[in-house]
């Protein structure tokens, strides 16, 4: 009878055991990716063509925040070769976008006389604007840790 114990290899939370699978905070991620994205497509579509001359700066600023959802959506659910990139340009993009149109609606308040998405940090959609993008990123570098650990020999901790 043997006494070795069998050990599993550990994974971060939400990382798939198969490569190239979903695991829950992927599936997560990309459904609220996927819901942000049509919420901010149709309130800015709606928004420019109902009243763009009243506030041309927020409408356009939500036009590319949706457009940036979009983007990112088939970017994260892609996620392989060059979709990796644009998914980590994407959500870089988003996150800054956030930050400066978040600060810039507190301390200028006067450039945006409607709020766009990412006006005060997302308040208007519960901030998910402000989170999202950094969970997005710290999913994608779990997943690229769990790839480069899959691709060294022996899958030993070389290279970390």
């Amino acid at each position: 009878m043997s006494h070795l114990k069998h050990h599993r290899a550990v994974r971060p939370i939400g990382e798939s055991a198969q490569p190239g699978r979903l695991g829950g905070l992927g599936r997560v991620l990309i459904a609220v990716y996927i819901v942000l994205a049509m919420a901010a497509t149709f309130r800015s579509i709606y928004q420019i063509i109902t009243k763009f001359d009243e506030a041309p700066l927020a409408y356009v600023l939500s036009a590319v925040a949706a457009l940036v959802y979009v983007l990112a959506t088939i970017a994260l659910i892609k996620r392989r070769g060059v979709w990796r990139i644009i998914a980590w340009a994407a959500l870089t993009f988003e996150l800054c976008g956030v930050l400066i149109v978040g600060t810039l609606s507190l301390i200028a308040p006067q450039l945006f006389a409607h709020p766009s998405v990412w006006s005060n940090f997302g308040q208007g959609y519960v901030f998910i604007p402000l989170v999202l993008p950094v969970l997005g990123l710290l999913w994608l570098r779990g997943e690229a840790r769990e790839h480069s650990l899959r691709s060294t020999p022996e899958g030993d901790d070389a290279g970390l």
